[in-house]
């Protein structure tokens, strides 16, 4: 099973996981008389909804290269994992206000049991938290990763939730708002996660060099290539799911141009066989004689 396949699949599980978690959530919370299971149940909507931006994002990303698009279309990840943030700052936003106005607002304890339901779900929302996060290391998807974090919050509300139900069941009378305080503290744990999310997202979409061992791996790799003496310049690109290679090869000045360019494809060839996840490889060949004077430039 390809990267696509396998992304495509876990979007899925997430869309299917979201939607019957919203269903179970809004009706614990609104006969359960608890609106931090009803928040919870608001961003698990909104989790819908970003999913569905992610499988859309995959599908676009993995479209091939063309005329318009000369290194693919994987740069629309990160421009998708924006959004997802956007829909986690408007969910905190929305619970953050509701939880404000609860708040001000009598209303009933909230009943027991709802402490059993969210007992499961932060199991669940754990569970799919850690099956996401590892298929985004294992496909090199920003979107799953964004993805895994939507559960990960998930959890983390659901968490609040249980605490501030608990007070409230134990403290009794005037002690009903503080599952609505777990909820606004929830909504705070939702804008920093989302702050996780987007980081390094913008670094991805700037070129930020965050890629030290991919870039040591490709330098070993050339260094095991006869003819290839050395390498100099190596910059990394992140897009999609794959890495560009800008590389600088050294080799022996007195080679002919044309075994300087068939060493070129021999150590694209091998780069691309024997490091996953390379998109395109483009080999520059330097002279050997003036590889350290130029390292020093």
């Amino acid at each position: 099973m390809d990267n696509e396949q396998i992304a495509v699949r876990t979007s899925y599980f997430s869309i299917a996981g979201n939607t019957a978690l919203a269903l179970i959530k809004g009706a614990a919370g609104v006969f359960g008389n608890s609106y931090a299971l009803i928040a919870d149940a608001i961003e698990s909507t909104t989790d819908i909804f970003s999913s569905v931006l992610v499988l859309v994002g995959i599908r676009y990303a993995h479209r091939p290269a063309d005329e318009n698009h000369p290194y693919g279309h994987g740069k629309i990840e990160p421009l998708i994992t924006f959004m997802v943030v956007a829909f986690l700052v408007f969910s905190a936003t929305v619970i953050a206000y509701e939880s404000i106005e609860h708040i001000r607002t009598p209303h009933r304890t909230p009943r027991a049991w709802t402490l059993i339901v969210l007992g499961l779900i932060i199991i669940w929302k754990e569970v799919s938290y850690r099956i996401v996060i590892r298929r985004s290391r294992q496909t090199n998807s920003s979107s799953l990763r964004a993805d895994a974090w939507h559960h990960r919050s998930d959890a983390i509300t659901s968490v609040t939730a249980f605490v501030g139900i608990t007070i409230a069941l134990i403290g009794g009378p005037g002690y009903e708002s503080a599952d609505d305080w777990a909820a606004l503290l929830a909504s705070a744990f939702i804008l920093y996660n989302a702050y996780l999310i987007f980081r390094p997202a913008l670094g991805e979409i700037m070129d930020e060099h965050v890629y030290d061992e991919l870039i040591e791996e490709v330098r070993h790799t050339a260094a095991g290539v006869r003819g290839i003496r050395g390498t100099e310049k190596c910059y990394v690109r992140k897009s999609g799911m794959s890495y560009h290679i800008d590389l600088h090869a050294m080799v022996d000045g007195d080679l002919t141009v044309t075994e300087g360019h068939d060493l070129a494809h021999l150590l694209k060839d091998t780069l691309l066989e024997r490091i996953p996840n390379l998109g395109q490889v483009l080999i520059h060949i330097e002279p050997a004689e003036l590889g350290g004077e130029r390292l020093g430039e």
